[in-house]
């Protein structure tokens, strides 16, 4: 088979995940037959480096042999079995081993099958605690400006990107929205830390007038990434959790795209030093092999559903997948690389070949800002570097340096106008400057008419 053929048979059947299904017919799909480390290889021979991580998910490279192994193992015992009056010893080991990594009092581990779902679960969880603890009014959530938190329908209220949030409205739960202490939007002069901080004051506000009702305050710490990799100091965190303390509000904190060492340490919240009431871990929690989502919260917490069952308050959510052990098998696997290959400190150096080989774009003028947080680098597009004037949406100036990458065999899927690299841990120095280079040439042929 061509990629020709299969392309035509993919837009006689398959309908794509955030994609106007048109532009196909101008930009063609790339039908993939395997990938290997960081690289694809489509049907006609093409390869193409996955700097993205294929949406983020894939930690140590595709077709990781040790990975696969556990899985194919683990499929000749028990490919599934469900979590309700049962377990299995993948489920318990992941939960043990994530118990143990996690930042302090997280102690329980609760399943879903994906990141929105798992979204879905903290918000029903923290509702419920409160609901079974007696304060029936606290109903209410807090999300930031610019937030993402997944697309089903709960996580869509508890986002804030407008698209989503304008087409699908009538459907949504009302939210309080604080603002973003992204500091792309700080002061001329003013620190990234000063920033993050004065926007806890907006917060603040909120809390004063509105904590009697509100259940919960749902952040992704230190990077809004689909808000285009927006990000901001860890200042921000150790407040907010202050905040929380005070005014009685939950603080969840989906790490779903930031955790397993994507800014620079294990976990986002370690750099606050701070443990939030519900933790929601997944893309990478398998290393990129299979769909599963885990919630951690504490002790107190469950403790507030431990009661007779007829009194209503267990806490009702399940998945048919729940704890799915091939799915555990993998994330055990990939914990397992995490410790044996000291993952966490060899990023430091690819982190350094990042900054590095994206330093020069720094300067260029339609370049408003290169910015990162440990493994992950954006470069924001502009009209005018001098006031930030944005390139409009409609001229798609981002779409066009994905289309020079994938010319040149590498994998960019833009946000708009930031281009960014969130790749593979196995990547090498002497692929990041390739990449880099890549990047810099496509800028240039974007910015011109």
């Amino acid at each position: 088979m061509r990629n020709a053929e299969l392309m035509q048979r993919d837009l006689n059947v398959l309908w794509h995940p955030c994609t106007q299904m048109q532009d196909h017919e101008w930009l063609p799909l790339i039908p993939i037959r395997r990938g290997q480390g960081v690289w694809l290889e489509d049907y006609d021979g093409n390869r193409y480096l996955d700097a993205i991580s294929s949406w983020w998910v894939n930690l140590f490279g595709h077709a990781n042999p040790r990975i696969t192994a556990a899985v194919v193992a683990q499929a000749q015992t028990l490919e599934h079995v469900l979590l309700a009056g049962f377990s299995h010893a993948p489920a318990i080991e992941l939960a043990e081993r994530l118990v143990r990594i996690a930042p302090k009092n997280l102690t329980r581990v609760f399943y879903a099958d994906n990141g929105s779902a798992g979204v879905e679960v903290a918000l029903k969880m923290s509702y419920h605690y409160w609901r079974n603890l007696g304060f029936t009014k606290k109903t209410r959530f807090i999300t930031l400006s610019n937030s993402y938190h997944g697309e089903t329908l709960g996580a869509l209220a508890v986002g804030n990107v407008a698209l989503y949030k304008e087409t699908y409205k009538p459907l949504l739960m009302e939210v309080l929205t604080a603002p973003s202490p992204d500091c792309y939007l700080r002061e001329p002069g003013e620190n990234c830390e000063n920033y993050s901080l004065r926007r806890c004051q907006d917060l603040e506000l909120i809390l004063e007038n509105y904590a009697d009702s509100v259940s919960a305050i749902i952040v992704e710490p230190l990077v809004q990434c689909a808000g285009g990799m927006r990000m901001y100091h860890p200042a921000y965190l150790t407040r907010l959790r202050t905040l929380c303390d005070h005014y009685q509000v939950h603080l969840i904190a989906d790490e779903i795209a930031v955790g397993f060492g994507r800014t620079g340490t294990m976990f986002a919240c370690e750099q606050a030093h701070i443990s939030p009431d519900f933790l929601c871990l997944s893309k990478g929690l398998t290393g990129g092999y299979l769909p599963l989502c885990t919630v951690l919260t504490s002790e107190t917490i469950y403790q507030a559903f431990y009661d007779d069952y007829s009194k209503l308050t267990a806490f009702l959510h399940s998945h048919s997948y729940t704890g799915n052990p091939l799915a555990c098998a993998a994330a055990v696997a990939s914990l397992n690389i995490f410790e044996q290959d000291q993952i966490i400190a060899s990023n430091k150096h690819l982190a350094t070949a990042m900054a590095k080989a994206t330093a020069c774009l720094a300067n260029h003028p339609h370049v408003a800002e290169v910015r990162q947080t440990g493994m992950i680098v954006a470069i924001e597009l502009v009209r005018n570097k001098n006031d930030r004037t944005p390139f409009p949406w409609q001229e798609r100036r981002g779409l066009r340096v994905y289309q020079h990458a994938l010319n040149k065999g590498a994998l960019l899927r833009p946000l708009g106008n930031v281009i960014y690299f969130m790749p593979p841990y196995v990547i090498t120095t002497k692929e990041i400057e390739w990449l880099a280079q890549i990047v810099a040439e496509g800028i240039n042929l974007a910015v011109h008419d």
